[in-house]
């Protein structure tokens, strides 16, 4: 096992964590990223299929994600907009039905009901501070009950709950039984508001990048300068009296400080040398990722298109509750984009990708017809099952947890030093959010160099 000196070193090679060691090369510091996998982007990873990308992860950028924007503008990744021209589809039971917009075509007392939660949600988010959500006036409240409490006692039409549930589902990959009120205030909040979590033509899912989304992050570690080592999973941190030794792998990189950024269920499986205090142990046991199968169907067109439809869907049966045209800016070759999420990501994991093909390319056929039956290519990723991540979108926090371990979240801890999308305060949850977190770490680190 080899041996490394730096000044800094950086666990994982995800945005958050090539962006801090971007940040801290910059400021003329030696650093050497160990990252478990073979590849870098974390949760971003991008195939080709005859010459058009399929990003397996991450894909979308949106308005106000002003960092992500701004990089890759200025490397010359351009973007195209999400196709959006035509009518989404609305599916429940055996009926299906065109509409515009976000807000699917539901009964007047539905879509009164729907647009009050949302209303209601929307306010209150508000009233959640970003950088301290547990310090919020009403946060033991809302951090005492898990968002289907709420929809429960504030939204009284069952068409609308079932609703709320396909955007919960959307937007953190779990079921609302699952997550803390407050952490879903505060997650709203983050992006700033609910439109711009769910919309495609003005929010979070508007634009991709024609090469995909792992080409960015290649780059910006391209550009970070720091020493990258793949294959180099960490398995234990020790503080030592002048700084600190990560061991990998296959070799000990020995640093003045580390930043671990990587989910937070995954810091707490390394072994720290002293033990992590109490707070930060317990907070990593409370955190969850969220539980999403990712699925790409390739058609020789996106026919869905001819019918005057955008391939977007919702469905309140599923198992696929969204879906989106996933095709490159060309238009070909045609590609469906379909998520499991919560529940159906649960039940489906454990399957091979023989059987979920066939549930999947099913789920199509219903929502787009016979042509949806006979893709020339299909490929998933089920993010719980990998090794170096367990699951996406992001980690969640159910009830109890902002309130009781909130405060040790970012923390450091020594020579100790966090970051990932979980820590960010904009964006939480997304590469925007990714790349703030990775940009505060260098600054905490680089306050104490100096």
């Amino acid at each position: 096992m080899s041996d490394r000196l730096a000044d800094v070193c950086v666990v994982g090679g995800g945005f958050a964590g090539l962006m801090a060691a971007r940040a801290l090369t910059r400021a003329h510091k030696e650093v050497v990223v160990l990252e478990a996998r073979d590849r870098l982007g974390g949760r971003v990873h991008t195939l080709s299929f005859e010459g058009a990308p399929l990003d397996l992860g991450g894909q979308w950028i949106g308005p106000t994600q002003d960092r992500i924007e701004r990089f890759a503008r200025t490397e010359g990744f351009d973007t195209f907009v999400t196709h959006g021209e035509g009518q989404h589809l609305y599916v429940s039971g055996n009926k299906t039905k065109r509409f515009a917009g976000t807000i699917p075509p539901l009964g007047p007392l539905a879509l009164g009901w729907l647009g009050y939660g949302w209303f209601e949600l929307d306010r209150l988010a508000k009233q959640v501070p970003l950088d301290a959500p547990w310090t919020a006036k009403r946060a033991r409240e809302w951090d005492g009950q898990t968002l289907a409490t709420f929809l429960d006692r504030h939204v009284r039409s069952g068409s609308a709950r079932k609703m709320f549930r396909v955007a919960i589902e959307t937007v953190f990959a779990c079921d609302p039984e699952d997550v803390s009120l407050l952490h879903a205030l505060f997650y709203i909040h983050a992006a700033g508001n609910l439109d711009m979590l769910l919309s495609t033509d003005k929010g979070a899912q508007r634009d991709r990048f024609i090469t995909g989304a792992q080409p960015v992050a290649e780059r910006l570690a391209e550009n970070g300068g720091a020493t990258i080592e793949l294959d180099s999973p960490v398995r234990r941190i020790e503080q030592l009296r002048d700084g600190v030794r990560v061991s990998a792998s296959r070799m000990t990189v020995r640093a003045s400080r580390v930043i671990v950024a990587i989910p937070p269920t995954l810091a707490g499986r390394i072994d720290y040398d002293p033990v992590l205090p109490a707070a930060r142990d317990q907070l990593t046991q409370r955190m969850p990722q969220g539980s999403v199968i990712k699925c790409l169907a390739v058609y020789s067109e996106p026919f869905w298109r001819r019918e005057g439809l955008t391939g977007q869907s919702l469905s309140s049966d599923g198992p696929l509750h969204v879906t989106f045209d996933a095709s490159p800016k060309s238009g070909s070759p045609g590609v469906l984009l379909g998520f499991l999420e919560g529940t159906s990501a649960r039940k489906l994991a454990d399957r091979s990708t023989e059987e979920r093909r066939a549930i999947v390319i099913d789920n199509f056929a219903r929502v787009f017809g016979a042509r949806a039956k006979n893709p020339i290519h299909y490929v998933d990723r089920c993010w719980a099952s990998e090794p170096f991540t367990r699951g996406c979108y992001a980690a969640y926090l159910p009830p109890g947890v902002w309130t009781s371990y909130g405060a040790a979240l970012r923390t450091p801890i020594g020579r100790i030093h966090w970051a990932g999308t979980e820590t960010a305060t904009r964006w939480n949850g997304y590469i925007e959010g990714a790349l703030q977190s990775g940009e505060r770490a260098a600054a905490e680190v680089l306050a104490e160099l100096a």
